[in-house]
């Protein structure tokens, strides 16, 4: 039988114990267990980068894997604390938007967590989340957890690519710490003639990779993730064009 897998994505950041706590409340009850961090780096209750993460990187993980996620500024509030599980993999985390790409994509099922009378209103990722991940990782099964969710699990809303005349006009949806920008425009969305424009600016059409222009150079291409890019080789398109979440990028077809 493989060892569990359990990935660990937060917002804790790695100067104070807190995940360290999470990770102790796991590897107690589920000592055999892997575990894998994604990020503790997301900025401090950031759910669409924290969700733009989430998104791009559970499907990589083998079948059974739980992905405990905790970015919550509504800890201790009424918002809902939810496991759910599809594609043979397992969440454990708040109801807030985080799970977006996940329940976008795929049908689930879910349940809604009991919250311990001992749990810390300010650290259910230790007191709360945890457990329930280490729980599932152990075999336990959804159900036995929580009753089910009868509501509707929130998510995030996104301003979808769309056209405008002869342009496609989309948006930077992540921005990573190189300051290269991720849009949410798709390579059907950009065909070869087409040329990218941030803010007036003329990027030009989609490159390789960043050695086809000089140092300094801006590019636009298609990045890791299957999603159009913007970055400065060698700096920051963030800081160049003075963009971030949000910002529109413009895709001229004729």
């Amino acid at each position: 039988m493989s060892r569990p897998l359990i990935t660990l994505l937060t917002d804790f950041g790695t100067a104070d114990s807190y995940v360290a706590e999470m990770k102790a409340t796991l590897l107690g009850a589920v000592p055999e267990a892997t575990l894998v961090d994604v990020t503790h780096a997301v900025p401090p209750g950031d759910l669409r980068a924290a969700a733009y993460l989430l998104g791009r990187t559970w499907h990589r993980f083998p079948q059974g894997t739980v992905h405990l996620a905790v970015v919550d500024p509504g800890v201790g509030t009424t918002r809902a604390a939810l496991a759910f599980g599809t594609g043979d993999h397992w969440f454990v985390g708040p109801d807030n938007g985080l799970f977006t790409p996940v329940l976008r994509d795929a049908a689930v099922q879910v349940v809604a967590l009991p919250i311990p009378p001992a749990a810390a209103p300010t650290f259910h990722g230790r007191d709360l989340f945890a457990p329930a991940a280490a729980a599932l990782a152990s075999g336990a099964s959804l159900q036995s957890l929580g009753e089910s969710f009868l509501g509707i699990p929130h998510r995030l809303s996104y301003h979808e690519p769309h056209y405008e005349g002869k342009s496609v006009v989309g948006e930077v949806v992540y921005v990573d710490r190189f300051g290269t920008l991720v849009t949410n425009l798709t390579p059907d969305m950009v065909p070869d003639y087409a040329t990218i424009e941030v803010e007036g600016l003329e990027i030009g059409p989609l490159r390789r990779t960043f050695g086809d222009v000089p140092t300094g150079g801006l590019l636009a291409y298609l990045g890791s993730g299957g999603q159009v890019e913007i970055a400065v080789r060698d700096g920051s398109a963030a800081r160049r064009l003075g963009l971030g979440v949000g910002g529109r990028i413009r895709v001229r077809l004729g």
